[in-house]
């Protein structure tokens, strides 16, 4: 039996291991993790919604409190289904680039449901391995049940819209690229999470809320082990993004005060009309019967890409 045995040598310790792979470092070499942090830096603006899109969201109040529910909505189905943080991030990145190019004035709430189902749906198919059927995905928390047709309709249009680009540039996709120096990393995704619902934010880079979350966390806690990558990114920031990192950390000061009111609209909200956390869910009548909508409203949104280029 000996003979079967192999020759590898194995840590004694469990904590040897653990220590092992907690300071090893995910790029080999200070020139590939600067490579990375430039490659996104580079294309990161290509993916951000258009100037004055802040503004306009403010402007509108009903296409703000539906931007708010959706963006609610995938963080509660990010954790019902244990998507990965790149799927509800990208997600909420293919919702603000399909609004700030297609306005969506005039639309019905049911649209910007069919919308949010749609980017989570596309963002799961890129990022999962094992994304949720279309059914799943309206389980919980949405207030009409589409026909997986109509779903893969929305789908080809938010596409369409993106030019079939996918691969977004969000905060997250910074923090996963040193996120093996980061001791307390969920800490940082929750913050990050908290800072989504709020459009305001949406006014600065990536990068810059990146920078800034680590940043302003950081300072009462010692996430950073080993802040070398950390380090290399910042000082590849863009000097003119500097003033934006500033502010954007003032606007955070408050970051204990957006945990309290996210945690408040998780447990005392009457908006969110969710279910208990169960994957078994009994369906009620209302729930059950698929959504009625006449062909010329889904048109509208189908063809918005076309209205758009015949101007």
């Amino acid at each position: 039996m000996e003979s079967l045995l192999c020759d590898e040598i194995w840590l004694e310790k469990e904590e040897e291991l653990k220590n092992d792979v907690e300071n090893s470092c995910f790029f080999k070499s200070k020139e590939d993790c600067e490579e990375a942090f430039e490659i996104l830096l580079n294309k990161e603006i290509s993916y951000m919604p258009k100037i004055g899109y802040v503004k306009f969201i403010k402007e509108n109040c009903f296409i703000e409190n539906a931007r708010f529910k959706a963006i609610h909505w995938l963080i509660k189905s990010q954790r019902r289904w244990n998507l990965s943080f790149g799927t509800v991030f990208g997600a909420a990145s293919y919702l603000d680039q399909f609004i700030s190019l297609n306005k969506c004035q005039g639309w019905k709430y049911w649209m910007f449901e069919l919308l949010s189902i749609a980017c989570l749906s596309v963002a799961s198919k890129f990022h999962e391995t094992s994304p949720p059927q279309l059914l799943e995905l309206q389980m919980e928390g949405v207030g009409h049940l589409f026909e997986s047709t109509m779903i893969q309709r929305m789908e080809l249009a938010l596409l369409e819209t993106l030019g079939w680009r996918l691969n977004s540039t969000t905060p997250y996709s910074y923090i996963e690229l040193f996120q093996w120096s980061i001791n307390s990393l969920k800490t940082v995704n929750d913050l990050l999470l908290r800072i989504l619902l709020d459009a305001k934010f949406l006014e600065f880079r990536p990068c810059v809320i990146a920078q800034s979350v680590v940043t302003c966390i950081s300072e009462d806690l010692s996430l950073l082990i080993d802040d070398s990558c950390f380090n290399n990114f910042t000082r590849l920031i863009p000097q003119d993004q500097k003033d934006d990192i500033s502010k954007c950390q003032r606007m955070m000061i408050n970051k204990q005060f957006l945990i309290n009111q996210f945690q408040e609209l998780i447990i005392t909200s009457g908006v969110f009309n969710y279910g208990p956390p169960s994957p078994v869910t009994v369906l009620t009548m209302d729930q059950h019967d698929l959504c009625d909508i006449p062909q010329g409203d889904i048109n509208y949104i189908s063809n918005a890409n076309k209205r758009k280029r015949e101007r």
